[in-house]
């Protein structure tokens, strides 16, 4: 292929994946490293109370962000170093709560809060999500052909949903009188307020995670079986092999590049959890990195942000994905030269 036939076809890609991608990971590392703030100036101003012959006048002192000609607030940006990762990591407190042993008080560093939900979140729902979403493409597979296609319909149907209205929809059937609540309660007989705790709240984050990520996985499984070696199977069969022994030594390690692939997505989806968080309003129990992210840029009394820690938050998000992926990446390094 000649270059520019081969530039003509890679070049829009490249392009937009630096405008979109590389230029705002490059502006948030350096942003990381820097504090932008106003700059503010102290006036005097007279306050004067309402009348005439008993008006008092007094001085007061007031600090306000200087304008310039176009009336916007002049900032300064200084180069900090690491301190807006030590302000995010807060280590002074977290080796202290870890010298001390106690859990309680780490648990009131809001990015350590976040990091462990995050990690349980993300490693708790994998292996559900893989195994629920086998058993989703299993069955359908089985299927007869009569209803294959409705059952395939009805198991899209959680995926389709869209995140937040998700989210909200097990809130609401979880929350205050819901159905499913009201169900709990006559089965129990026992009043139930499940957002009353963090651990209530952080399984029914779960559960939704789940119910909303399987189908996906499903489907990459069910064409992922159309392709499994017939006679393999029915060698297998005719040898007395078992249904499990069947998944076991041939459909699973014929699936494993896409249950490898469905891990790296589930992975990165995960730990970028967010739309769980405002679904079913967990911040004051439950939040994570990216919620942590999102609240550092959320302006103040005063409309400043935290843009710097953010940055911080954002950077520790993503070397937190890289930490997860790398075994995974090297093992499909490893099985693509070995292909070869």
């Amino acid at each position: 292929m000649k270059f520019k036939t081969f530039a003509a076809f890679v070049g829009p890609s490249v392009l937009i994946m630096l405008i979109f991608i590389a230029f705002p990971l490059i502006s948030v590392f350096w942003q990381s490293f820097n504090l932008t703030q106003p700059i503010y100036k102290t006036i005097e101003v007279e306050t004067c109370t309402p009348g005439f012959l008993t008006q008092t006048c007094t001085m007061e002192t007031q600090t306000i962000p200087e304008l310039d000609e176009h009336g916007e607030v002049i900032t300064e940006t200084t180069f900090v170093g690491l301190q807006s990762y030590r302000n995010v990591l807060e280590l002074d407190r977290f080796w202290a709560a870890v010298s001390e042993g106690a859990w309680s008080k780490l648990q009131t560093i809001d990015f350590w809060k976040a990091l462990r939900f995050t990690l349980m979140f993300t490693l708790v729902t994998l292996p559900l999500v893989v195994g629920t979403g086998l058993l989703i493409a299993l069955t359908i597979n089985n299927a007869s052909r009569a209803i294959r296609g409705p059952v395939i319909f009805i198991s899209l149907l959680p995926f389709v949903v869209t995140p937040v209205i998700g989210a909200l929809s097990i809130n609401w059937l979880f929350r205050g009188d819901g159905i499913l609540t009201a169900f709990l309660e006559w089965w129990t007989a026992k009043d139930l307020a499940l957002f009353a705790q963090a651990w209530t709240i952080e399984l029914m984050m779960m559960f939704y995670r789940v119910w909303h990520v399987a189908p996906f996985a499903a489907i990459i499984f069910y064409a992922g079986l159309q392709t499994v070696n017939q006679d393999s199977l029915e060698s297998a069969v005719i040898d007395g092999a078992s249904r499990w022994q069947r998944l076991r030594l041939i459909v699973i390690p014929h699936l494993m590049p896409l249950i490898i692939f469905v891990t790296i997505i589930h992975l990165m989806d995960c730990y970028r959890a967010f739309e769980e968080i405002v679904g079913f309003s967990s911040q004051g129990y439950v939040i994570s990195l990216q919620w942590l992210t999102y609240d550092f840029l959320v302006p103040d009394q005063a409309g400043n942000r935290s843009v710097s820690r953010a940055s911080a938050s954002a950077m520790l998000t993503m070397i937190g994905i890289a930490i997860l992926l790398v075994p995974l990446l090297k093992r499909t390094w490893r099985d693509h030269r070995g292909t070869h």
